[in-house]
């Protein structure tokens, strides 16, 4: 009986928060109450929901999906190196290139120090990104 409580955690919002995933609790409630959260590939919109060991997590974290498999709960948030302790990360970002960034940021250039653009550039940029 003891194993089967010790399986289960705090809440969904409060472990993303305890793990380091969000800045605030209020962020990952925002999250999951707007569906954007899968839980074992379910799309869960309740932040009450228990966190338990082996769950699959997968939801959005910037430019990137994060996959997370919960291994372990925390009384408390910790610093970041506990907190990786608590998941084990199935999809790790991969990390951005330069030649990345040079590729979304060729959309609207100008060189540089030509200043700020006057009204003429703006609706030539703006036929550009149509």
């Amino acid at each position: 009986m003891n194993d089967a409580v010790e399986r289960i955690g705090p809440r969904l919002d409060k472990w993303l928060w305890t793990a380091r995933f969000f800045k605030t609790r209020s962020l990952a409630t925002k999250l999951i109450t707007a569906g954007r959260l899968r839980l074992n590939g379910a799309i869960m919109s309740k932040p009450h929901r228990q966190a338990q060991l082996d769950m699959v997590l997968t939801f959005p974290q910037g430019d990137h999906i994060r996959v997370i498999r919960i291994l372990g709960f925390s009384e408390r948030r910790g610093p970041a190196v506990e907190a990786v302790q608590l998941f084990e990360d199935l999809a790790p970002p991969e990390p951005k290139s330069k030649a990345n960034k040079d590729e979304i940021k060729s959309g609207a250039s100008r060189d540089p120090g030509s200043g700020r653009p006057t009204k003429k550039d703006r609706r030539a940029i703006d036929r550009l990104m149509r």
